[in-house]
Order: C-alpha cells, then sequence, then structure tokens
C-alpha cells in the first residue's frame, strides 16, 4: 500500500459503512444511523482532499469516490422510503434520475468512448439538497423533531432539483454526444 491509495482505501470504508447504516434504519435507531451517515460524510471530504492537495487522484478513485455517495444516498433513500418516512415518488424520482444518467453513460460509453463523468452545478445542488434532507430526516427522528414544513420544503426542493438535474444531464450527454459523433463523422 502507498500513501497515494488511501483515498481508495477510505472511499472503500464508506462504501462499507452503507449496510450498517441501512441496518440502523431499518431497525429504527436513527442516533447511530446519523453518527454513521456524519463519518461517511467527514470521510468523504478528507479522501476528496488528500486526493486534490497531494495529487493523488486515480481512475479508480474518480469510479469509487462517486459510487460511494452513490450508494450511500440511494441506500438512503430506499430505505426512508421503504419506511414510509420519505414520499415513494420522491424516491422513484431519485432513482429515475440515477437510472437515466447511468443508461446516458454507458450508452456514450458505446457509441462514442471513454469519457469523464463530471457533475454540472444544478448535480451538485442536488446531491446538495439530497444529504440535507436525509440529514435532516434522520436528525428530527434521532433527536430533535424538526418543524414537518421544514421536511417538506426540502423534499420538494429535492423534487426540483432532480427533475432539473436530470433533464441538465440528458441536455449536456446529449449535446456532447451530438458533437464526438459529428467529429468522428467528420475525421472518417
Amino acid at each position: 500500500m502507498k500513501a497515494r491509495d488511501i483515498p481508495n482505501i477510505i472511499s472503500i470504508i464508506r462504501i462499507l459503512l452503507v449496510l450498517p447504516f441501512v441496518v440502523l434504519i431499518l431497525r429504527q435507531e436513527f442516533t447511530w444511523a446519523l453518527v454513521l451517515f456524519f463519518v461517511a460524510g467527514v470521510s468523504d471530504g478528507i479522501d476528496g482532499y488528500l486526493a486534490k492537495h497531494n495529487n493523488w487522484t486515480s481512475r479508480l478513485g474518480s469510479i469509487l469516490d462517486p459510487l460511494a455517495d452513490k450508494l450511500l444516498l440511494v441506500s438512503s433513500f430506499i430505505t426512508l422510503g421503504w419506511l414510509n418516512i420519505l414520499p415513494v415518488w420522491l424516491v422513484a424520482a431519485v432513482l429515475l434520475r440515477d437510472l437515466a444518467i447511468i443508461s446516458g453513460g454507458l450508452a456514450y460509453h458505446v457509441l462514442v468512448g471513454r469519457y469523464e463523468m463530471e457533475p454540472t452545478i444544478v448535480s451538485k445542488l442536488n446531491t446538495f439538497f439530497q444529504i440535507m434532507l436525509v440529514l435532516s430526516t434522520v436528525f428530527s427522528l434521532g433527536f430533535h423533531s424538526l418543524p414537518p414544513q421544514a421536511l417538506q420544503a426540502l423534499v420538494y426542493i429535492v423534487l426540483v432539483t432532480t427533475i432539473l438535474s436530470g433533464i441538465d444531464y440528458i441536455y449536456t450527454w446529449s449535446k456532447k454526444t451530438y458533437h464526438a459523433k459529428k467529429q468522428q463523422q467528420a475525421n472518417q
């Protein structure tokens, strides 16, 4: 093991935290679930800082880091939806957006070639609000009840940013695919 592998190891640990987090939510041990979610969030910041600050970036890291984040968020939404804590329609919207992004990425890979997935500003905003919704919901269940109107507002903000992010990804990657295919045809 080399020092430059530390960010990837931290990402793998975050992936391994997903199952205990889900189990804690299912057991309705929200305080401990919140602690794990917090640990995952801090570790995400640490591995990102180490990778960028020390130039320890790698192709594997560019896959593991967002995978760890996505697994935790999707698992959170599915589990909270399963328990009827979050609306099922919101969980469906989040899953459909992610499915569209994955399908688009695979289509781009097949039609055009290798790509570097870069989150858009709208996507980063969506991820921020998804994290805030999970944190606020679990905090409200485990520590101190938050006003229902605040949680409801977050639900609708996540819905809107999820839809906008999905549209943004489809538009951006359709445009990139079109230009890449056009360039390929011009080179032939």
